[in-house]
């Protein structure tokens, strides 16, 4: 029996797609069918960390399905209900904030507003420097907006990052139980 589609989104966190790949494979180990969605920009840019078609060759040969990585491509996941779970690992800052405010410009944004306007749960897995400095605000908002959960994150290096917050990437599939129970994992900061 298949368990639940996850919707896996990725932003342009680079230095964290290694741990999100060992979650993507981690949730198809268990079962799981996974739609993968990439940015523009994480579908786009050559960083030090590795060339954007290795990434999104990666993503489509561990869910057997072709990365969706423009607006166009998205919008459908809400209306034909393509996903049970949207999962939105690694979540920048840049996208913490579209979400807050709304702002629908990628396709990871316009995945989650097109799942969100069906009722459907969203795991935010962030990893942004700035999570205790201009986020901040924005994580409080989305703390308090209905079907967005959290994975619980933590300072990933408090003394020369000290407003850096890396979720505990470990934790998807348990936050993925909770969230499509719609119960957030607690504590939220580890």
């Amino acid at each position: 029996m298949t368990k639940a589609t996850i919707g896996f989104a990725m932003c342009g966190s680079f230095c964290t797609f290694t741990k999100a790949f060992e979650q993507m494979r981690a949730l198809k180990a268990l079962g799981y069918d996974v739609l993968p969605i990439m940015s523009q920009n994480a579908a786009s840019t050559d960083t030090r960390f590795g060339r954007a078609e290795d990434m999104v060759k990666q993503a489509e040969t561990i869910t057997g399905k072709k990365v969706l990585a423009t607006s166009v491509e998205t919008e459908p996941i809400g209306p034909k209900e393509l996903c049970d779970l949207l999962v939105i690992a690694p979540c920048t800052g840049n996208t913490l904030a579209k979400l807050s405010l709304g702002v629908t410009d990628t396709a990871v944004t316009m995945a989650a507003k097109s799942h969100l306007r069906i009722l459907r749960p969203v795991l935010l897995c962030v990893a942004t420097n700035d999570a205790l400095g201009a986020s901040a605000q924005n994580i409080g908002r989305l703390l308090n907006t209905k079907h967005i959960y959290f994975v619980p994150m933590r300072q990933d290096d408090p003394v020369k990052k000290p407003r850096s917050l890396v979720a505990d990437f470990d934790r998807l599939p348990a936050c993925v139980e909770a969230a499509l129970e719609h119960r957030q994992v607690q504590p939220v900061f580890l």
